[in-house]
C-alpha cells in the first residue's frame, strides 16, 4: 500500500475516532456543567443549585431516557453512561423531595416502598428502573469493575464524592483511577496505618467484588498511600447517610 493511501486511511479513521470522541462527550454536556457549577472540590453538593437548574437537569434526564446503550456502543461508553445515570437520576430524586436529612429517609414514609433505591421513578426508553437496577443489575453484573463503587454517588457524607465533572468513554480509565485513589486514602472514609485500617464499609459490603482476582488486602494496596498487610487489623467504620451537601 502507497504512503499516500495508508495517511489517508490514518487520517480518516483519526478524524472518525475524534468524532466520536466529540459525539460522546457532548451526549453528557449538560450534566458535565451542572456537575462542575453544582458540587465543589470537597464533594459537596449544592442542592438548592440543582433546583434552580432544575429544567437543565430534566433536559439532560430526558435525553437519557430516549437512548439507552446500543449494542454497538464500546463497553467504555456504557459503563459512562450507565455512572452518569445512577448519579443524575440520584440528585433528581433528592430535589424532588429537598429538604431531606437523609436519602434513606425517602423509603417507606415517603413512597410506600422499602428503601429508596426500590423507587421506581426511572424510565429509560419505555422501560421502569430503580437505582438498584442501575447499581446491581446493570453496572455490577455486566462490568467486571469494582471501582464503580467509588464513581456511583448515594448523596450521603460517607459515600464516594460526587465527581464534579460527567464520566466519558475516553478517559474513564483514568476517571476510575483517580475516584479510587482519593477514596481509599480519604481520612475521613478510610483510616489507614500499618496496624490498623477502619475501612469504609462499602468494602464490607461488597467484599466479593474486591476480591475477585485477590484479597481485599491486594486491591487496597493498589491504590493506599499506606500498605496493609494480613497482619493489619481492619474494621469497619459506621456509615453516615446524612445529606453531602
Amino acid at each position: 500500500m502507497k504512503t499516500r493511501q495508508i495517511l489517508t486511511l490514518f487520517f480518516t479513521f483519526s478524524l472518525f475516532s475524534m468524532l466520536s470522541f466529540s459525539q460522546e462527550n457532548k451526549k453528557h454536556q449538560i450534566w458535565n456543567e451542572l456537575l462542575q457549577k453544582n458540587v465543589d472540590e470537597k464533594g459537596n453538593v449544592n442542592y438548592k443549585g440543582f433546583i434552580s437548574e432544575k429544567a437543565k437537569l430534566q433536559k439532560y434526564l430526558d435525553a437519557l431516557s430516549k437512548e439507552a446503550p446500543k449494542r454497538d456502543w464500546s463497553k467504555n461508553e456504557k459503563l459512562a453512561y450507565w455512572i452518569n445515570a445512577y448519579n443524575a437520576f440520584t440528585v433528581k430524586l433528592i430535589i424532588d423531595n429537598y429538604p431531606t436529612k437523609s436519602i434513606k429517609d425517602l423509603g417507606g414514609a415517603i413512597y410506600k416502598i422499602n428503601t429508596p433505591w426500590d423507587i421506581k421513578f426511572i424510565t429509560i426508553e419505555g422501560k421502569s428502573y430503580d437505582l438498584n437496577n442501575i447499581e446491581h443489575g446493570i453496572l455490577r453484573k455486566e462490568f467486571n469493575e469494582p471501582r464503580i463503587h467509588f464513581a456511583v454517588n448515594c448523596a450521603s457524607i460517607s459515600c464516594p464524592v460526587l465527581r464534579n465533572e460527567a464520566y466519558v468513554a475516553e478517559k474513564i480509565e483514568q476517571q476510575l483511577h483517580e475516584q479510587a485513589f482519593r477514596f481509599i486514602n480519604d481520612p475521613i472514609r478510610n483510616k489507614i496505618n500499618s496496624k490498623t485500617a477502619e475501612l469504609s464499609k462499602i468494602f464490607s459490603w461488597f467484599k466479593g467484588d474486591f476480591t475477585k482476582n485477590g484479597t481485599l488486602e491486594v486491591f487496597i494496596n493498589q491504590y493506599s498511600k499506606t500498605k496493609i498487610t494480613s497482619q493489619t487489623k481492619v474494621s469497619f467504620m459506621e456509615y453516615n447517610w446524612n445529606l453531602n451537601e
